[in-house]
């Protein structure tokens, strides 16, 4: 596929390769538990996969929309809720809030409870994100 000099295009293709490597850690966390180690992976996966799934949305709302006073997640997150792009803004609030305590994995029950939240709820939001933002890729 030939992808035009496009900001959020190019962000586009290097989430879909995070969310790809968050993808094969569910799937492994489907096929038996994962190790301490392996969930700290998971998590990191999770990170990565959320920054550049947020600022996806900010480079869209900025080239489709012109909005440029977006800073930071919220912002953002509201804005793209408002235009349609995310369907469940309390589940991509709550998922700042674990992204921002993903540097206290150390204590082992805050990082389950990330751990179990990215497998039922925030997996879900960005294999959303992804079919929501296939038409956009299209037009371009």
């Amino acid at each position: 596929m030939y992808v035009k000099d496009i900001r959020w295009i190019q962000r586009y293709n290097h989430f879909l390769k995070a969310f790809e490597q968050l993808e094969k850690a569910i799937e492994l966390s489907k096929q038996r538990d994962l190790s301490e180690l392996e969930e700290q992976g998971l998590i990191q996966a999770f990170e990565y996969t959320h920054e550049l799934a947020w600022n996806v949305l900010k480079d869209f709302l900025e080239y489709k929309h012109g909005i440029y006073n977006l800073f930071g997640s919220k912002d953002t997150t509201r804005q793209a809720f408002k235009y349609g792009l995310i369907k469940n803004g309390e589940i991509w609030m709550s998922m700042i809030k674990s992204r921002n305590l993903t540097s206290h994995t150390y204590n082992s029950s805050i990082a389950q409870n990330i751990v179990n939240e990215i497998k039922t709820m925030y997996y879900d939001e960005f294999q959303l994100l992804v079919e929501i933002m296939k038409p956009f890729i299209a037009e371009e």
